[in-house]
């Protein structure tokens, strides 16, 4: 097994077991040099990205270090030694017992030899993605904390004792920052990144979901292990590092910030960050998993200022503060009118799909996803028609009745329309909405 500092971790288990009840997992591991596999162990050890040991697990054993520290891999042969060497420094001055637990994603420049030599566990994620090696190292921890870092040398594992304190405090995830407090050496992050990126990122993901983070792309973190994989992380990509804070905050994790310094890179080659590629992909998790903050808030919003323009001048001109108010505000009112039930509406349907999985749910959403039945819904739907149906019939009498004149009157038939349309969405909303509801249960 790979040197630990303390005993022997593999003391009293049986390495003829899985370390998880799954038979054929994406990922494998190898200790010391280069495809040594360990003595007695599968070669393709059985667990699943997705797996969350169970506390009787091996992988928890009494004798398990107190932290392992992961670090994902991906051809990292010039930095990969140096970053494992001051994570066993790191482990060696404050006497604590712990392990290196290098996830590789498929090297091919010898990355997995280096960690080997360098005493660190080296585990195969076949799935490829920043955060596929991450879970897969995550599943392989043994420690009871958790703390990962990258291999490209930019932060110092040397700051680990900061981690730790804060872990044997209470808190369930820890997050580095490299803003004030903390520190970011010249050349070390890009002014864009630096000064758009992730700022943007932070606001949106505090706003979205409650969380007061200074740095939410900051990649030195720890967690105690069985709550960060009870969190059930799924990205593949950088953005799991989005999806890890906003599931451990909707979860009520206990999470602390503590400064770290971000070193420039060292390794002579572009990053495996792409700015634009991977912001999106943060960008798009926080939007795709707050549905209700993103449709339903505003879509009632606009669904209510637009009656409330519309309907003041569907009887006629208005005159306020001096400014005359005619027929135009009908129109666009009644287009907000739309567009906003259309996105309350779609943060129902939503709703239907996901169920449980919303994360941070709104209370009146959720009354209303209970409440609205196809039989409600449907009588609502048919009484907004049948109202402006009727108003619009009253109006071609009347037009009839007049020879077929000019028609000069906009108010009244956009008014009646608007009622129809309204009542023809909710129907059909209101038809998805049982059938989901009865298909997906």
């Amino acid at each position: 097994m790979a040197p630990l500092l303390g005993p022997d971790v593999t003391a009293g288990l049986d390495l003829r077991r899985p370390l998880l009840a799954s038979s054929s997992g994406p990922y494998r591991e190898h200790h010391g040099s280069a495809r040594r596999w360990a003595t007695g162990a599968p070669r393709v050890h059985s667990i699943s990205l997705g797996a969350v040991p169970s506390q009787s697990s091996p992988a928890v054993a009494q004798d398990a270090p107190e932290v392992s520290i992961v670090i994902p891999c991906l051809d990292e042969a010039a930095t990969l030694g140096a970053v494992i060497d001051k994570a066993m420094r790191a482990l060696a001055t404050l006497g604590v017992r712990g392990e290196v637990v290098v996830a590789d994603n498929g090297s091919t420049d010898g990355s997995q030899a280096i960690a080997g030599t360098a005493g660190a566990r080296v585990v195969e994620v076949s799935e490829r993605g920043y955060g596929s090696a991450l879970r897969g190292g995550f599943g392989a921890a043994r420690g009871r904390f958790v703390v990962m870092g990258d291999a490209d040398d930019t932060y110092d594992f040397g700051e680990l004792g900061r981690f730790l304190d804060v872990l044997r405090d209470g808190a369930e995830l820890v997050i580095g920052t490299r803003l004030p407090p903390g520190t970011i050496l010249p050349g070390a992050n890009p002014w864009l990144n630096r000064n758009l990126g992730t700022p943007v990122l932070t606001f949106l993901l505090n706003r979205l979901f409650g969380t007061r983070i200074r740095d939410v792309n900051c990649g030195l973190r720890g967690a105690e292990r069985t709550r960060l994989l009870a969190l059930d992380l799924r990205s593949d990509g950088m953005e799991l590092a989005s999806e890890m804070l906003i599931k451990a905050a909707v979860a009520g994790l206990r999470i602390a910030e503590v400064p770290v310094t971000l070193h420039p890179d060292r390794r002579g080659r572009p990053p495996h960050l792409r700015r634009w590629r991977d912001g999106w992909r943060h960008l798009e998790l926080m939007l795709l998993h707050a549905p209700d903050q993103l449709l339903f808030a505003p879509g009632i919003v606009a669904f209510l200022v637009g009656l409330a323009v519309a309907l003041p001048v569907s009887a006629g001109p208005l005159l306020l503060f001096g400014r005359l108010f005619d027929f135009h505000f009908l129109f666009a009112g009644g287009a907000l009118t739309l567009i906003g039930l259309q996105g309350a509406l779609g943060a129902l349907l939503v709703r239907d799909v996901a169920r449980d999985r919303v994360l941070r749910p709104n209370r009146v959403l959720s009354w209303l996803a209970s409440r609205l039945t196809f039989g409600r819904g449907v009588a609502l739907a048919v009484a907004l028609f049948l109202v402006g149906f009727v108003a619009d019939g009253v109006l071609l009498a009347q037009w009839i009745a007049s020879g077929f004149g000019a028609l000069d009157e906009p108010r009244r038939p956009v008014l009646a329309l608007l009622l129809m349309t309204l009542g023809a969405e909710l129907g059909v909303f209101s038809f998805l909405h049982a059938a989901l509801r009865r298909h997906l249960s």
